[in-house]
């Protein structure tokens, strides 16, 4: 289904440039700033002794680490199965919040009836999900998966429904003059008007899935990334848990820069303020 602007939605062409092509440069090279810095503290850190290389080790040892685990082919197969358990929930619990948030969104009846329960049910600590998942569906996958839908369903969810709240009453009012109604006047205007709140509980819903994963494989699990959270702490290997943590950090980074870039595509028609270019 094709995705429309608003009707009163002007689309810009945006400026693009040298100068504008170097800002953007200068603000990623930004951003490494810090981490450089802490890795550089980090290491300086330990060799001078101040810190025990057992409890933390310095970067130049994790990297020996991540070679050894990379040449190996472990990481690349925890990668796999982690990256495989956050797709296929994020992607369950996404789609059912679209439907439930659309339909909540669009209809008081629905509202009234479901959006109490939806609340009560967010409310819910995740850890606390857990044993119900392993006493209703066992110790296989049905039980990762549903613990990372759980944590992908409520922020796509809560910001669907509040998109199509604030949908502007004048936008309505005129699809309402150029005839739209029904399917129409959803499909352009309440959806491309909601867009922005999608996105943004997509992004949340994503954020969540992947911190939900680590909770869902210590059920259990003899793969993954949680997996090798485990096994570094009941080795006493502290470089397997920060490789773990790190990989974990750059995984989401990743998927939430691509999710981002998706973003931007399809809401290029969107006239707003860049503030790293004022």
């Amino acid at each position: 289904m094709p995705i429309h602007p608003p009707l009163s939605a002007v689309a810009p062409t945006p400026a693009n440039g040298p100068g504008l092509d170097l800002a953007r440069l200068r603000h990623r090279a930004q951003g490494l700033i810090v981490p450089l810095t802490l890795l550089a503290l980090w290491e300086t850190v330990v060799a001078l002794g101040w810190v025990s290389a057992h409890l933390l080790p310095p970067p130049s040892e994790l990297l020996l680490t991540l070679t050894d685990l990379s040449q190996s082919g472990v990481l690349a197969a925890h990668i796999g199965v982690s990256v495989l358990r956050v797709l296929a929930g994020f992607a369950i619990g996404a789609s059912l919040a679209i439907v439930a948030g659309a339909a909540v969104g669009l209809s008081p009846r629905v509202e009234a009836w479901l959006d109490p329960t939806f609340q009560a049910l967010r409310a819910i600590p995740s850890l606390a999900w857990v044993p119900l998942l392993l006493l209703w569906l066992g110790i296989d996958e049905a039980p990762k998966l549903t613990l990372i839908a759980i944590g992908a369903f409520f922020p796509v969810y809560l910001n669907l429904v509040a998109g199509i709240h604030n949908v502007d009453r004048k936008l309505v009012e005129v699809g309402g003059v150029y005839g739209l109604s029904g399917s129409k006047l959803v499909r352009r205007i309440f959806l491309p008007a909601a867009l922005p709140n999608l996105f943004t509980g997509l992004r949340s819903g994503l954020s969540l899935a992947w911190m939900f994963l680590v909770a869902a494989e210590l059920m259990a699990a003899t793969r993954g990334l949680g997996y090798l959270l485990t096994d570094g702490r009941e080795t006493g290997r502290a470089d397997l848990v920060l490789i773990a943590i790190l990989t974990l950090a750059l995984l989401g980074t990743l998927s939430d820069s691509l999710l981002r870039r998706l973003e931007v595509r399809l809401l290029a028609w969107r006239d707003v303020f860049d503030r790293r270019f004022a």
